[in-house]
């Protein structure tokens, strides 16, 4: 038993080292030197893409700031699931307003079964440019991009080795609920893994028109779930590098219950099984962290029934201080955001005395049911996003087993998470 108990107990200590480590480069690299971004005169013209399927909360919000770029030349191309979807007469009705004309919004012509239906949209929308643009950016319906947004995506696409660009989102919960609050720690931690590991984000991404040219990056999307979790490895096969710009952690501040958290956090874990080269990193991780953390629980009541109270105290008293230092590590996360944040003139301060106190709880609470979301990921056959279900086969091929109109109750529950 007491082997058992020092096992849990060093593996415990070990997670928090790494996770302090990993951290501090993380911070380290948010705080470098933000590139001079380009003149007008050099900036090459873009095409951003839009997929929209449903009645986001922030959808208004994200298409007014998409229409307001301080950038002299980009089309937006917006792809709606349907006509008739909710989202149609949001897009025309703003786009109408502000008397855009370098918009475009179209119905998804073709929904192709061997991938999703945001891959068969941004291939409609890909394969509708023209030879005057020069890069593709994407951008989700929950992301509200300030007035410089596209200009810093461009601007390291500059240098001919870097071949996208990426930034990543970050919470600041509206609420305090359990849910919107366990997504926030659970997102707190991924951003870090992303960064290290070179995850692309799809809500706020560009990739050179040269890409889609010189390798099969469309042909791998009519054939996937994501379109963004593959981009590394495919930039790699061609010698070009993902860069994540720091400045471009994009605020989400919608709310969610602990249900949906659940599921979008296994399709989170999902993409990076099918299409990241690191995935054994990732799932390697969480597996020492869910047995560090779940197992020094379980030991500690084992310990207590068999009345061994020096290794509960043992225990305790570990997993009392991986619980203290994963706090410490908060403020120095939310305080290296808000400096990004603050230099965009955006509100910084969410934190409530009830948030705060919900947090202490649900940052322990989402270390118990992020192991059991990491094992369903590892073993899922099937997957449900926004309505529709899919089917995963070998080498992460897709298949669409059921399509709804997204107004549909029978669609499912999970309509209001995005990717």
């Amino acid at each position: 038993m007491h082997l058992m108990v020092l096992a849990v107990f060093s593996t415990l200590m070990f997670v928090m080292l790494l996770n302090c480590a990993a951290t501090a480069v993380w911070a380290w690299g948010l705080r470098r030197r933000a590139q001079k971004l380009l003149p007008d005169k050099e900036c090459p013209k873009a095409a951003v893409v839009l997929c929209l399927r449903g009645r986001d909360p922030f959808l208004a919000d994200c298409l007014k700031a998409l229409l307001d770029q301080d950038y002299p030349s980009f089309d937006v191309r917006i792809i709606v699931d349907a006509v008739d979807d909710p989202a149609w007469q949001i897009a025309q009705q703003i786009v109408d307003d502000a008397q855009a004309t370098n918009v475009r919004i179209e119905a998804l012509a073709e929904r192709r079964e061997m991938c999703s239906l945001k891959c068969s949209s941004l291939i409609q929308a890909v394969n509708s440019l023209d030879d005057s643009h020069e890069f593709v950016a994407q951008i989700d319906a929950d992301t509200i991009a300030h007035r410089s947004w596209l200009r810093e995506l461009a601007t390291p696409l500059a240098d001919e080795n870097v071949g996208a660009t990426t930034g990543n989102r970050w919470y600041m919960p509206g609420d305090a609920s359990w849910g919107t609050l366990v997504r926030y720690s659970w997102n707190a931690a991924a951003v870090v893994q992303m960064f290290l590991y070179n995850v692309a984000w799809g809500g706020t991404l560009a990739i050179k028109i040269k890409v889609f040219q010189q390798s099969d990056l469309l042909e791998r999307w009519g054939h996937a779930l994501c379109e963004d979790t593959m981009l590394f490895s495919e930039l790699k096969k061609k010698g070009l590098r993902l860069v994540f710009v720091p400045s471009l952690m994009m605020v989400n501040r919608e709310t969610c219950g602990l249900t949906d958290f659940y599921f979008w956090m296994r399709r989170q874990l999902l993409t990076a099984r099918l299409y990241h080269p690191h995935w054994l990193a990732v799932a390697g991780h969480g597996i020492l962290t869910g047995f560090a953390t779940v197992g020094s629980a379980l030991m500690i009541l084992i310990t207590l029934a068999l009345g061994d109270f020096d290794n509960a105290a043992l225990l305790g008293a570990g997993f009392l201080l991986y619980q203290f230092v994963m706090l410490l590590l908060w403020p120095i996360m939310e305080s290296t955001v808000r400096r990004i944040l603050r230099a965009r003139h955006e509100p910084t301060e969410w934190v409530t005395a009830k948030k705060f106190a919900n947090f202490v709880v649900t940052n322990v609470v989402m270390q118990f049911i992020y192991p059991a979301g990491l094992l369903s990921a590892m073993l899922l056959r099937k997957v449900e996003w926004r309505g529709i279900v899919y089917r995963v086969g070998r080498a992460g091929k897709i298949r669409m087993e059921a399509d709804c109109p997204y107004q549909d109750a029978n669609c499912g529950a999970e309509k209001k998470m995005s990717l």
